[in-house]
């Protein structure tokens, strides 16, 4: 079983950063990718970034340019930078991480909360 704790969130203005972070424990083999989905009020969940183990990132488009993701292997960490904040930005955002053990499984956090408003 694979644990994925996450950290950060809050409540910030528009045009204000935080950072979000993520550690993934238990039966790890590899952690092919792993990264940030997102889900609005009403609205689907969304991949915001995710990066593989070899460190070549993917960013939704809507975000580009402002939130930055990073990986530490060695410690099964995944930080996700959110710089220039929009209201439309406000979701409840999820950890996902590739986990392979024996298999490949999809684990997924619990969510915290990131609220951008004035």
């Amino acid at each position: 079983q694979v644990q994925l704790v996450e950290s950060g969130g809050g409540l910030v203005q528009p045009g204000g950063t935080l950072r979000l972070s993520c550690a993934a424990s238990g039966s790890i083999g590899s952690v092919p990718n792993m990264g940030w989905y997102r889900q609005a009020p009403g609205k689907q969940r969304e991949l915001v970034a995710t990066m593989t183990k070899f460190g070549t990132p993917t960013y939704s488009d809507s975000v580009k340019g402002r939130f930055t993701v990073s990986r530490d292997n060695a410690k099964n960490t995944v930080t996700l930078q959110m710089n220039s904040l929009k209201p439309d930005d406000t979701a409840v955002y999820y950890c996902n991480a590739q986990v392979f053990h024996v298999s490949l499984t999809t684990y997924w956090g619990q969510g915290t909360q990131v609220t951008v408003s004035s």
